[in-house]
């Protein structure tokens, strides 16, 4: 008896019909090229994401997508091959496993197999659509071959000139299916050779069967079906670990993953229950596996190294899973990113539905976050609870005892006071997280179903819970941090703007991303009779340093505009009050003193970018007038001053460098593109205008400089 599963494997459709360029999948066709071109084993597509620093996988080819799920959606600065080649716009080659556990360990920690590995931006002079990866299973050279870097820089050129054209046309390209090999039915030839092979296969004393890219498998022969003790039927379509309980521990999925990517014969053992032990060896291709199944021998020596008969499927972490929870965790930042990452990493991996953070805070306990509960009220109702009051979240906190209850009935017998607070679950988990010494906040896991936590479970449990210690201890200390910064940079900031006679004025602020997301840029208006001042300028640094900075020039140069200086004097006298101070920083600044009256205003600059004019009739022109150096420089600086025109509906845009300043886009055509936006939109009220000019900053992942915007426009 021979089974064979027909139809098309999962994952795997039917190349869907495109616009570009004559219904074809575009991105499809590409990249296969391109492998075919490099006898590369697998690769993906990333397009860039429309006004969002992100690249997004669009296509994958020769491996399942369930391999490379952790980086579907990167951002540009993430530190990952295909983001970098698209970031600084140049190819990336990683020889080997070495080499990728030195550069990119928490790719490495993922997939600890020999592989190399290309990535290539897709881009022209003009811009980035995306990138490109392709691997090769082993170990490579150190450096590419010429042909390789040759043949691939030409095939990504040709796809970034596509996607030029598509969307010139206003017909972006999108996610295409993936494209994954299977064995060709063609291979047997005629109908009497199948049924031959089907009859020698059948006289094998051992099992045969063959997965596909997915794991999935599409023939198995009858000894196969016996020694796995499963109906054929049963198997064909099914992963062996979705359909077999013995084969679910995560070791073994891992053989497979490590066949089809490193391309090398992998073999296992596992025992059938309830004392069967089977040899699996796995014949990797890039269409999928053969795998040959067989009784194994040297059973005593398996045993000491396998697990025992009538265990349990594990459901604990692996090594990768575990070694990716501690490198993600890493790089959280605040209390909510710890909270989403053991919510998205370490919650699935153990089986776990829901999850919250508990903290103390003024002797009560703090919900620092949770995810998974359908109610968030019936979490929520636990913040503000006593520390002396006996809840089994409290215990963990104050004990740094963990505990864990396999049903609702072992929690009700030591708490009898949950029965009066259900949440909706069944099983729970409660882990002090422990750092520095000192408990720093409980871990709750809760489940759906009653789940018995064995011993060695719960070691694992307790030990991922120093992990999350450690990261929350870092996201609350940051946290606070970061409140102090914004109230710093709140109070150094006009809270609102005044009313000025015959202007009408609107600003925004953003800071930059990294660092403490607190920096030196400012903005003010200064309603000084009779004639009102606009002031814009940037300290140099993210910091707490140049935010004080800032502070001391926009009060001085308030208080020189109410004595009366004129805009040069103004300039001049805070360039030596700077200088006095003794600061390392400087600053740029521009200074307008507004007479609506007269429709005019006199500037001055200190190496600040130009301001823009809005005429009434739609033009836009940069006033790049002469000014002087920045402040803090030269004490003896003298800063000339220049009229411009601000009759009825002029509408004069003030701003700092980060609006116009980003990693590999020229300035000049950023301002270009301020002006072409600023031409369109320069109708609308001012408010509301304001955010259209800084909302696509505001989407932003990445800032790496503050943004100010200061509108002013006479009616």
């Amino acid at each position: 008896m021979v089974g064979v599963s027909d139809g098309q494997p999962p994952g795997q459709a039917a190349p869907a019909a495109r616009a570009e360029p004559d219904g074809e999948p575009l991105l499809s066709l590409a990249l296969t090229a391109m492998l075919d071109a490099v006898q590369a084993h697998s690769g993906a597509v990333y397009l860039l994401t429309p006004g969002e620093p992100v690249l997004e996988m669009a296509v994958m080819a020769g491996m399942p997508r369930a391999f490379a799920a952790p980086w579907e959606r990167v951002g540009l600065n993430a530190p990952i091959p295909v983001a970098e080649a698209a970031r600084e716009r140049h190819m990336v080659w990683v020889g080997g496993e070495e080499e990728m556990a030195r550069r990119y360990p928490r790719i490495a920690v993922v997939l600890p197999y020999p592989f190399a590995l290309a990535a290539l931006p897709l881009a022209t002079d003009d811009a980035l659509y995306g990138a490109v990866f392709v691997t090769w299973p082993g170990a490579r050279s150190a450096e590419p071959p010429e042909q390789v870097r040759r043949r691939l820089t030409e095939a990504c050129d040709r796809l970034a000139r596509q996607l030029e054209r598509a969307a010139r046309r206003g017909r972006p390209l999108g996610p295409e299916p993936d494209v994954l090999g299977t064995p060709a039915p063609e291979a047997l030839t005629g109908a009497l050779g199948a049924s031959e092979a089907a009859r020698m296969v059948a006289r094998l004393p051992y099992g045969l069967c063959s997965l596909d890219l997915n794991g999935r498998i599409r023939f198995v022969n009858a000894a196969a079906g016996e020694l796995l003790g499963a109906d054929v039927g049963t198997l064909l379509g099914a992963q062996p670990w979705s359909v077999l309980p013995w084969l679910r521990d995560p070791m073994y999925e891992d053989r497979y993953r490590a066949a089809l990517i490193s391309q090398h014969v992998t073999s296992f053992v596992a025992m059938r229950p309830p004392g069967t032990w089977l040899s699996f060896r796995l014949y990797p291709s890039t269409t999928g596996l053969s795998v040959r199944i067989s009784r194994a021998r040297a059973v005593s020596e398996l045993h000491r190294a396998g697990p025992q008969p009538g265990d349990a499927p594990s459901r604990l972490v692996t090594i990768s899973q575990v070694l990716s929870l501690a490198g993600a965790l890493t790089e959280a930042v605040g209390v909510q990113d710890v909270v989403q990452l053991v919510a998205d990493e370490l919650a699935p991996a153990i089986g776990s539905q829901a999850v919250v953070l508990l903290g103390s805070r003024a002797g009560r306990l703090h919900v620092l976050g949770h995810r998974g509960y359908p109610d968030p009220h019936v979490v929520e109702r636990f913040d503000g609870t006593p520390l002396t009051e006996a809840t089994p979240g409290v215990q963990a906190l104050t004990t740094g005892v963990p505990a864990f209850f396999a049903s609702q009935r072992e929690l009700e017998r030591l708490y009898p006071s949950r029965n009066t607070t259900p949440d909706g679950f069944a099983s729970w988990a409660y882990l002090p997280l422990i750092a520095s010494g000192r408990p720093v906040g409980t871990c709750v896991l809760a489940y759906a179903e009653p789940h018995p936590f064995p011993a060695d479970e719960r070691a694992v449990l307790t030990s991922l819970g120093g992990l999350i210690a450690q990261a929350l201890e870092r996201a609350l200390l940051y946290d606070v941090k970061h409140q102090l910064a914004h109230g710093l940079q709140e109070a150094l900031l006009p809270h609102s703007l005044p009313s000025l006679p015959g202007i009408d004025a609107a600003a925004r602020y953003l800071p930059a991303t990294r660092g403490m997301e607190i920096g030196g840029d400012f903005y003010d208006l200064v309603p000084s009779p009779p004639l009102a001042a606009a002031v814009i300028g940037d300290v140099q640094g993210h910091n707490v340093t140049a935010a004080g900075l800032m502070g001391q020039i926009r009060t001085a140069v308030r208080a020189y505009t109410a004595v009366g200086h004129s805009p040069g004097e103004v300039m001049g006298a805070t360039n030596r009050l700077l200088i006095d101070l003794g600061s390392e920083l400087f600053a740029s600044c521009l200074y307008l003193r507004l007479d609506p009256g007269r429709g005019r205003a006199v500037m001055a600059r200190a190496g600040h970018p130009p301001p823009l004019l809005r005429r009434p009739d739609g033009r836009v022109k940069v006033l790049d007038r002469a000014g002087g150096p920045l402040l803090g420089i030269d004490p003896a600086a003298v800063y000339a001053t220049t009229e411009v025109e601000l009759g009825p509906g002029a509408l004069l845009v003030l701003y700092t460098d980060g609006l116009i300043e980003s990693p590999g886009v020229d300035i000049e055509d950023a301002l270009a593109e301020l002006c072409e936006r600023l031409a369109g939109w320069g109708r609308l009220p001012v408010d509301e205008l304001a955010d259209r000019l800084i909302g696509h900053y505001a989407a932003g992942e990445q800032r790496i400089d503050d943004v100010a915007l200061l509108l002013l426009r006479a009616r």
